[in-house]
């Protein structure tokens, strides 16, 4: 039996949280002392990589459509890369700071297949509203992690993206399959099945 979909979204929302925290606490303690430790430096790097790499799963047993199929293994792709990027700036594999150019993608069309592959309007219910607005924050929030590219000590920007993070994990909790939002569900929705009482 199939999971509903917002069981996944609330495991991907634990992952961002995560990365949220940790990157709300680099911003605060700065950059030098969280790679103080060795175990810290590679956890960033890590748990990016981690969230691409649960999205194949995701692609293999519950996607329901060639988009969502497109969108997923979209995700998983440059999420993974980004990961492996940050990781090799972290040993010294990598030196340019282009690299870092890779966050800022992933968000950047992460954001645009969640517009893309949700085919309801914002009003139709809740998920499909969820959906719309994450896939805007994500896009328009890429920039934050752009101009870190190019401020990388900034703390304002980098607590920014740590608060994007959280808020996008914020937003993932949120989700539920069959809900209304402000009032609203269309009636091509569905309805959720009557609860029915058994009387002892």
């Amino acid at each position: 039996m199939t999971p509903p979909a917002e069981n996944v979204h609330w495991l991907f929302a634990t992952l961002l949280l995560g990365f949220g925290l940790c990157l709300l606490a680099r911003a605060i303690v700065g950059e030098t002392l969280w790679n103080g430790s060795t175990w810290r430096r590679y956890l960033l790097p890590t748990v990016l990589f981690g969230i691409g790499a649960a999205m194949w799963p995701v692609t293999v047993f519950f996607v329901v459509s060639p988009i969502h199929m497109l969108a997923h293994t979209s995700w998983a792709q440059l999420m993974m890369l980004a990961g492996i990027a940050q990781l090799g700036l972290v040993v010294g594999r990598l030196t340019s700071r282009w690299w870092n150019l890779l966050v800022p993608l992933a968000l950047s069309v992460s954001g645009a297949m969640f517009v893309i592959h949700e085919r309801n309007p914002w009003l139709f219910m809740r998920s499909s509203f969820l959906h719309h607005l994450i896939g805007w924050t994500l896009i328009i929030g890429s920039l934050l992690p752009l101009a870190l590219v190019f401020r990388p000590r900034s703390t304002v920007l980098s607590a920014g993206f740590a608060g994007l993070a959280i808020a996008v994990s914020v937003m993932l909790y949120a989700d539920r399959d069959l809900a209304p939002i402000f009032g609203h569900l269309s009636p091509l929705a569905g309805t959720k099945p009557a609860v029915t009482e058994v009387q002892p």
